[in-house]
């Protein structure tokens, strides 16, 4: 964003009162926290599903590696394993 529009943006909120603030605030709050559940949730989906139809977690598979007859549909899984892995981490 524009640095000029976001000190526009912070000076207009830094004006309102300090209820239409705080209430700004918590509105925006439970909205990205509503978002980051959605998220979460299709992540740790997604790793399960991955877990379910390999039977071994990812943690087993990457200390064990892919295995020798790994088509190329494993390997792309594990890479969006990985993925969505990191999705949920970083979210959590």
């Amino acid at each position: 964003m524009d640095t000029n529009i976001r000190m526009q943006i912070e000076q207009t909120f830094l004006s309102l009162p300090r209820e239409e603030r705080e209430t700004i605030i918590s509105h925006g709050t439970a909205i990205r926290l509503s978002n980051l559940k959605k998220r979460l949730f299709l992540a740790e989906s997604k790793v399960q599903h991955f877990e379910e139809q390999y039977k071994v977690t990812l943690a087993q598979l990457d200390d064990r590696g892919l295995p020798d007859d790994a088509g190329y549909e494993m390997h792309e899984d594990y890479i969006m394993w990985h993925h969505w892995a990191a999705v949920a981490d970083k979210i959590k």
